[in-house]
């Protein structure tokens, strides 16, 4: 059979697939086709090879997800580590650039439903720094490799035997200048002779003004090493009077205006809304809604003893005292009846206790007493109505 023309459907199919990556919603994991348009995708879910793979695939799903997983993970981590190395960078950037492989494998096919549950996964198991910034999720990878380890323990050996090398010259430096000093002291020391007079009749006079050939050396010494005690005395007395001066202009008191600035810029962020994606607090009550962990623990309820990395708990148990580590995705709050203290987990009332007066089923929010207190100490009580998105959760 000859090649097709250029401008036939079949060799402009060719080159189209031949460019790489087609839509997404049109690629079918299992079977690893990707497939042009919506009639070929239908065609290729009817056909007989597609549904023999969907029957292996019905028998143990949990092993096929696992291994896309896990492949993705691999894949995923190894682009990091090679393309960006430890350097921090936004996790859609390597994200863009993995899927540009036309053989990667699709995240939908994954346990991870979105790009940051993905990345919350990797920050939890250790694999990955990752923080979360106002342009979105950063990570950095950390590299655990033996040779890796290795050489930067060198490194720092190196470093250190450096250190001493500098340590063990600067002892020595010290060692020769205290040699130094105490030699000059032995011979500066002045050597006391005893007052004789050799005839009774000759009188003893003392002439402080005059200055003879052999201690005139000494003396005009002694009289430059004063002048230079003062010239240094008073440089130093300069310099501390200066740098005081300097510290009471770093340390005066600020005016009206700027402590009035400052309080209004304390107030506007503390009136600001801060909603995060985590809400847990310890000790309040919440409830398993997982069903991994079976029938006994499952829409039971549980105290949070604990809270690690914002996003993962430590709950115990309230009917059995069983103590469980649990992410945030496998407990959901508890609202109690009205007139129990409940604790706002987010938004602008953050961390405020409260009593519940009553809940709106219909518009999904409840009226809360909010107690709290103010910059002088004097309590209030304030009534508020708040959206249960706010996860107002039983104390």
């Amino acid at each position: 059979m000859g090649k097709a023309d250029f401008l036939s459907p079949k060799a402009i199919s060719n080159r189209i697939k031949a460019k790489g990556l087609q839509k997404l919603r049109w690629y079918c994991q299992m079977c690893q086709k990707q497939c042009r348009d919506e009639n070929g995708f239908k065609c290729h879910c009817m056909s007989e090879s597609h549904q023999r793979q969907l029957l292996l695939a019905s028998e143990n799903p949990s092993k096929f997800m696992d291994y896309f997983s896990n492949e993705f993970k691999h894949d995923f981590l190894e682009l990091l580590r090679r393309r960006f190395g430890t350097k921090r960078v936004h996790n859609n950037i390597v994200y863009n650039e993995y899927i540009s492989h036309r053989e990667h494998i699709h995240m939908n096919s994954t346990r991870w439903e979105t790009l940051t549950d993905f990345t919350k996964w990797l920050g939890r198991e250790g694999l990955c720094k990752v923080d979360e910034t106002p342009k979105g999720w950063y990570i950095q990878y950390i590299d655990r490799d033996p040779e890796t380890i290795r050489r930067q323990e060198e490194l720092a050996r190196k470093k250190k035997h450096d250190l001493d090398d500098e340590e063990r010259s600067a002892r020595f430096i010290e060692e020769q200048v205290r040699r130094g000093r105490d030699g000059k002291e032995e011979d500066d020391t002045p050597a006391y002779t005893e007052l004789k007079r050799e005839n009774e009749e000759e009188k003893v006079a003392f002439n402080l003004g005059a200055t003879s050939s052999v201690a005139g050396p000494s003396k005009s010494s002694s009289l430059l090493g004063e002048s230079a005690l003062k010239a240094t005395a008073a440089s130093t007395k300069r310099k501390d009077m200066s740098c005081s001066s300097s510290s009471k202009e770093g340390k005066r008191k600020k005016s009206a205006l700027e402590e009035i600035k400052e309080m209004e810029e304390r107030r506007r962020q503390k009136q600001e809304p801060v909603k995060t994606d985590y809400w847990l607090q310890p000790n309040i009550i919440v409830k398993v809604v997982t069903k991994r962990l079976g029938d006994r623990y499952h829409k039971k309820k549980a105290v949070v003893v604990e809270v690690n990395d914002k996003y993962t708990a430590v709950v115990k148990m309230v009917d059995s005292g069983d103590k469980l580590k649990l992410d945030q995705n496998h407990v959901e709050t508890v609202i109690p009846a009205p007139g129990k203290r409940v604790l706002i987990l987010n938004g602008k009332y953050r961390e405020t206790e409260a009593i519940l007066e009553g809940i709106d089923e219909k518009n999904f929010s409840a009226t809360l007493t909010l107690d709290s207190v103010s910059h002088c100490a004097c309590a209030f009580t304030e009534k508020k109505s708040l959206h249960l998105s706010n996860y107002v959760c039983n104390m």
